[in-house]
C-alpha cells in the first residue's frame, strides 16, 4: 500500500489576485488548503505564500489590514510567508517622470521549490507564469508530480500543458471563496 503523498503548495499572490478580481470574491485560504489536502489525499501539506506589498506612505489607505492578513496566514494557518516591499523605480516618459512599482517573487518561489525538493512528492503551483516551465520540467524529471492552478486569463499555454495537470481556479466546484471584494480593496493581494 502506498503512503499518501506529501504536498507543497506555492502561491503567487499576484497571480491569484487577478483570479480573485475576476471572481469578485476573496479566496478563503483555510478552505483552499483543505481542498488541496482532499484533492490529493495528502499525508502532509506545507503552504508557501509569496507577495510584495507597498511601502508605508505610498498609499492613501492603511496597510495594517494587509499585515494582519500575513499574520493570520502565518499564525492561524501555518503558512510560510515570503514577502518583500515593492521596489519603486522612476522611469522617464514623454510625459515626465513616472514611478513604477515592481514586486516579482518568482526567484524566491523557485528557490523554495528547489530547497524543499526532498520534503514533498507533489508540488502545487498557484501561478500561470511561463517562466516556471523550466522548473516544472526539472521537477518532473526528478519524479515529482506538478499541478498548476491559475485562471484562464493568467495561464500561459506552455505552463498549462507542461505540468501533470492544470486547474482553472474559477471553475473549482468546491466552496473555496469568502466575502466579496469591495472597491477600495482592489489594490490588495
Amino acid at each position: 500500500m502506498n503512503n499518501p503523498p506529501r504536498i507543497a503548495v506555492f502561491i503567487d499572490a499576484s497571480n491569484l489576485w487577478e483570479a480573485q478580481k475576476t471572481k469578485g470574491r476573496f479566496f478563503d485560504f483555510e478552505k483552499l488548503r483543505a481542498f488541496i489536502r482532499t484533492t490529493y489525499t495528502a499525508q502532509s501539506i506545507e503552504v508557501f505564500y509569496y507577495t510584495a506589498y507597498p511601502a508605508n506612505g505610498t498609499r492613501d489607505y492603511s496597510l495594517d489590514g494587509k499585515h494582519k492578513f500575513f499574520t493570520y496566514l502565518s499564525k492561524a494557518l501555518g503558512f510560510i510567508i515570503r514577502k518583500k516591499q515593492l521596489k519603486r523605480i522612476t522611469v522617464q516618459t514623454d510625459m515626465g517622470a513616472v514611478i513604477q512599482e515592481k514586486g516579482n517573487m518568482d526567484v524566491e518561489m523557485a528557490i523554495d521549490i528547489l530547497h524543499h525538493l526532498n520534503t514533498y512528492d507533489i508540488a502545487v503551483l498557484f501561478s500561470g507564469d511561463s517562466d516556471f516551465l523550466a522548473l516544472v520540467s526539472y521537477l518532473r524529471n526528478r519524479g515529482k508530480k506538478v499541478y498548476i492552478y491559475s485562471s484562464k486569463n493568467n495561464i500561459s499555454e506552455e505552463l498549462r500543458t507542461g505540468a501533470d495537470g492544470y486547474t482553472d481556479v474559477l471553475k473549482i466546484k468546491e466552496d473555496i471563496w469568502r466575502g466579496e471584494i469591495i472597491r477600495q480593496s482592489q489594490n490588495a493581494a
